[in-house]
Formats: structure tokens, sequence, C-alpha cells
């Protein structure tokens, strides 16, 4: 449910460092179960400069509106556009075909702030 390879935050996005060049961003399968159905995503442009914990995008579901936090600061290299057709994507596979952003990192040591899966873990699972 919370890959081990990935990095989390506490407002549930997931970041995956592949160890150099962008990493990419998405929404945890908890995000995506909260939101219920989504029916469409704001994306930022490739180019935008993102701060970590700022506003990047919204997703819109049939329960609600929410933010997308950057997790991370630097540019955006990409954005997921099969979600501007298919914004389901993210609710049937949010650590695959469902991700939303990539960016290139500012300083790779922001890393380290993020949570691990076990961290994570424990934070969604706890009463």
């Amino acid at each position: 449910m919370y890959p081990d390879d990935l990095l989390y935050t506490a407002e549930h996005e997931w970041v995956r460092d592949t160890g150099d060049g962008p990493v990419r961003v998405g929404i945890t399968d908890y995000a995506q179960e909260q939101l219920g159905d989504i029916v469409y995503v704001e994306l930022p442009d490739v180019g935008a400069q993102v701060e970590a914990g700022a506003a990047v995008g919204e997703l819109e579901s049939t329960k609600s509106v929410s933010d997308l936090f950057a997790p991370v600061t630097g540019t955006v290299t990409a954005v997921n556009e099969s979600l501007r057709g298919q914004p389901e994507l993210c609710n049937s596979d949010p650590y695959g075909e469902g991700w939303v952003i990539e960016v290139e990192l500012g300083d790779r040591d922001e890393l380290s702030r993020l949570m691990s899966a076990a961290d994570y873990r424990a934070t969604v699972t706890s009463p």
C-alpha cells in the first residue's frame, strides 16, 4: 500500500528518487482513498518554480477540492499529461500511471526531510 522505495510527506504526497535527475511526485493511496473519485487535476506549468509545502495544483473529486502540495523545492520538468483526460489514474494507479509531476531539485539534501514508508505508514494508521 505504501511502497518502501518512496519518500512521503505529511500532506500525503510521495516522491520517487532515482538518484540523479528529476524526482517524480504523486499522491498516496491513502490520499486517493480519502478524496474519492478524482474527476479533475489542475497541473502546474512545465518550467514553474515550486517551493516545498506550497500549493502547486488541485485535485477535484466527487467529495471535495484539495490542494496538491510540492514536497520539494525546484523546477517542474514534466507533468503527467494523461491526467488531463484520465484524472482517475490517480485513483487506479497512484504509484504508477497516476504520477503528477517531475521536479528538478534545487537541493537534493531536501529529501532527507521526507518520511520513510514506515514513518508514513505509522502516521496514517495510528489511532
